[in-house]
């Protein structure tokens, strides 16, 4: 049965997701304004959606699988749950408002995403009437529509320009989620496509570590660079001394190849990893 999956066609989600896939070994020849894919390879449809809109299919049981964001799952209220983080479009979802205000409690806040704020407001307890807009918030408060606005928010430059200030803490910390159906079980297809990507996120935060080191060193350079079950060790032709291959995270390997050259370790070389399963 073919794999149904929603593809954001737009936007900060749009152009990685579809480097993830083709890094997963889907997509490989998709354009970049087709509606509709088949992967004739892999068996999967894959459908280009605006990702507001690819929770609701995908909670309604329309589709297998889809990514969109946190904040536009939590928005939507569909019955649609969390499968994996995929490590990009990174946000956070504020309030803001001008200098001096220091609570929304009986405020109109203005939002494009209603069910986002509903939601916080109802975990809260907060008494609070929301403006629903289209679009860009920013000049609600300036326009005379709202006290505040409730927004995502990257850099925060765009409420700045607006005369706004950020409050509080992030009402929702945000990024790009796989998502299925809440109340069906994955299916083998559904299940590989998991592992695939799975497979992309820890070969995005490891890279392969090849060092040569003295094997009375072994043990210490063993503590430095563990690799996930145990390193590699195979002998060199030169007695006393073996290669040495483990995994390291991507964010640690210039510590880590400090450390093995300063105990001893030559021909230290990084690689990177393409795909893996663990």
């Amino acid at each position: 049965m073919t794999l149904k999956v929603a593809i954001p066609n737009k936007g900060q989600l749009g152009d990685p997701a579809r480097q993830m896939l083709r890094e997963a070994g889907y997509l490989r020849s998709a354009g970049a304004r087709e509606l509709l894919v088949h992967d004739p390879d892999n068996d999967v449809d894959f459908f280009f959606l605006r990702p507001k809109d690819i929770a609701t299919y995908v909670g309604q049981g329309t589709l297998d699988l889809g990514i969109t964001g946190r904040d536009m799952l939590v928005d939507s209220g569909a019955p649609a749950a969390e499968v994996v983080e995929l490590g990009f479009g990174h946000s956070t979802f504020r309030l803001a408002a001008q200098n001096g205000v220091d609570s929304v409690a009986g405020k109109r806040i203005a939002t494009s995403y209603p069910g986002l704020l509903r939601d916080w407001l109802e975990r809260t307890g907060t008494d609070a009437t929301v403006v629903r807009l289209d679009g860009a918030v920013e000049n609600a408060v300036q326009l005379g529509v709202a006290d505040a606005v409730a927004d995502v928010v990257d850099t925060g430059n765009t409420l700045r320009q607006a005369g706004l200030v950020v409050l509080g803490d992030p009402l929702l910390r945000s990024q790009a989620l796989l998502v299925r159906p809440a109340h069906t079980r994955p299916n083998a297809a559904e299940e590989t496509f998991v592992r695939r990507l799975q497979g992309v996120i820890v070969a995005r935060a490891y890279v392969m570590v090849d060092y040569d080191i003295a094997e009375e060193l072994l043990d210490e350079a063993s503590r430095i660079t563990p690799g996930l079950e145990s390193p590699t060790v195979s002998p060199l032709k030169e007695p006393g001394w073996v290669a040495v291959r483990a995994m390291v995270e991507r964010v640690r390997v210039h510590r880590v190849m400090d450390e093995l050259f300063e105990l001893g370790g030559r021909a230290i070389l990084v690689t990177d990893i393409h795909a893996c399963r663990l």
